[in-house]
């Protein structure tokens, strides 16, 4: 997988998070050089990984907890509202499993690669 294709995924990742508004998913600004300089637009990759993983778990658990509460019969809690959390628990992880097979399919073409 090339630079242009790792960019061009991350850069879906950001635009699905700005567009779905998951919890938990926050800009961690620039990134420092090994000078100590920031560059500023790039992200740090494993802490925008990590943000994006928790609000997966996040949306999870969200889902767990109303599933329960209506099967508990929780009056505040609709059919449709556990559904719908369902419905994004299950995208969210589908597109965390797509990423993370991507992500192996370029670890293991760069380790593929002669020195």
């Amino acid at each position: 997988m090339s630079d242009m294709q790792i960019q061009s995924v991350l850069q879906q990742m950001r635009a699905l998070a700005q567009t779905s508004k998951l919890e938990g998913i926050e800009s961690t600004g620039p990134i420092q050089s090994p000078e100590g300089q920031q560059r500023p637009g790039e992200l740090n990759f494993a802490e925008t990984l990590t943000d994006s993983l928790r609000a997966v778990n996040g949306l999870q658990q969200e889902s767990k907890d109303l599933q329960t509460r209506f099967e508990l019969g929780d009056a505040n809690v609709s059919l449709p509202q556990v559904m719908v959390a369902m419905s994004k628990s299950s995208l969210a992880f589908e597109a965390t499993n797509q990423v993370r097979n991507r992500l192996l399919t370029a670890y293991q073409e760069v380790m593929r690669m002669s020195v």
